[in-house]
């Protein structure tokens, strides 16, 4: 295929902070790690869990008797990672490892920072490495490494996580970041459509059988199943058919609340798409509402959407609502 013919391709990354609250179990614990120090709790059989758990596996009880373990432990069980992906503790081959520290009844999971898969061996000893600025997180080990022996490489160092704390100083949350990264391809319908929209041109396709328009356009017709092979080259005009006022702010909010998102139904499609609402108040805002593209500009203009900034109001009068009811 030629460069203006093959299907468009871009990689994208989805990522966001995931925030867990704790409980009185996991903020002690995580509270020492934050000091440098491990803590275990005992269940009613004897045992030292390390992570604390907050109930007994045996009697299902609330535990509540914390006790210190050892920065050391033995390695029980390991499986070597050759390629690490984003996000891992460690960004050059390593172990992960069941680690039994000392004082402890339980394996512990994480990673040991070795150079080879030969430098490591069930019943191994190995030794906590602290992160350079404890937060009060898991990753406040940054990795474990050979008893008596320093890491063969330093790691590639990670962005620290972030907690939060009580007026006390004790860790009650903790906000661990969360990545995806992949690359998206999309079909050659869809890449003629974000081609087009680099001229300013909004591209639909009609189905054979029942005539209706798509856009942005599908490969085939989800009514009659057959493929939409006619192009249509539809306006930037068209009206609000659903709509919603955003009022809460969250992370990564890009515009500030209150403002509209519409489903817009171009003057010639069968099928409405979302974007802004702006160019007037949020209230009012409504369902056949006369609406018109209000683009960047031209040399802002990408093969996307976004080279529509918003619809605004035309002033026109509204559509009827039998005319696009079938649309909701």
């Amino acid at each position: 295929m030629t460069t203006d013919t093959a299907p468009l391709s871009a990689p994208l990354t989805i990522e966001f902070g995931y925030t867990r609250s704790l409980g009185p179990v996991l903020s002690t614990f995580m509270t020492a790690l934050s000091q440098r120090h491990i803590l275990g709790n005992r269940g009613s059989d004897g045992r030292v869990h390390v992570p604390p758990v907050e109930y007994d596996p045996v009697t299902a009880e609330p535990l509540t008797e914390f006790v210190d373990v050892a920065t050391e432990g033995t390695v029980l069980t390991w499986a070597w990672c050759p390629e690490p992906v984003d996000g891992q503790p460690i960004q050059q081959p390593f172990a992960w490892a069941l680690i039994q520290l000392d004082g402890a009844d339980t394996g512990f999971l994480h990673a040991v920072n070795v150079p080879a898969p030969s430098d490591m061996q069930t019943g191994m000893r190995v030794q906590v490495h602290w992160a350079e600025t404890p937060t009060g997180h898991i990753r406040d080990i940054a990795y474990f490494e050979p008893a008596n022996s320093e890491s063969a490489a330093p790691p590639q160092p990670q962005a620290p996580p972030e907690s939060i704390r009580d007026d006390a100083g004790t860790v009650t949350t903790v906000i661990t970041p969360i990545q995806l990264s992949y690359n998206h391809t999309v079909s050659a319908e869809e890449s003629r459509y974000l081609r087009a929209l680099a001229d300013g041109k909004l591209i639909g396709q009609r189905c054979p059988e029942c005539d209706q328009v798509y856009i942005p356009p599908r490969g085939a017709c989800p009514v009659d199943g057959v493929p939409t092979t006619t192009e249509v080259e539809l306006p930037d005009t068209g009206i609000v058919t659903t709509f919603c006022i955003v009022n809460v702010p969250f992370l990564g909010q890009r515009i500030t609340p209150p403002y509209v998102v519409a489903y817009i139904l171009l003057d010639g499609a069968d099928i409405a798409f979302l974007h802004l609402v702006r160019g007037c108040d949020s209230a009012d805002v409504r369902m056949g509402m006369r609406v018109r593209a209000v683009w960047r500009p031209q040399e802002e203009w990408q093969t996307s959407l976004s080279n529509i900034d918003h619809f605004a109001p035309t002033g026109e009068p509204d559509a009827p609502i039998e005319t696009f009811a079938r649309h909701l």
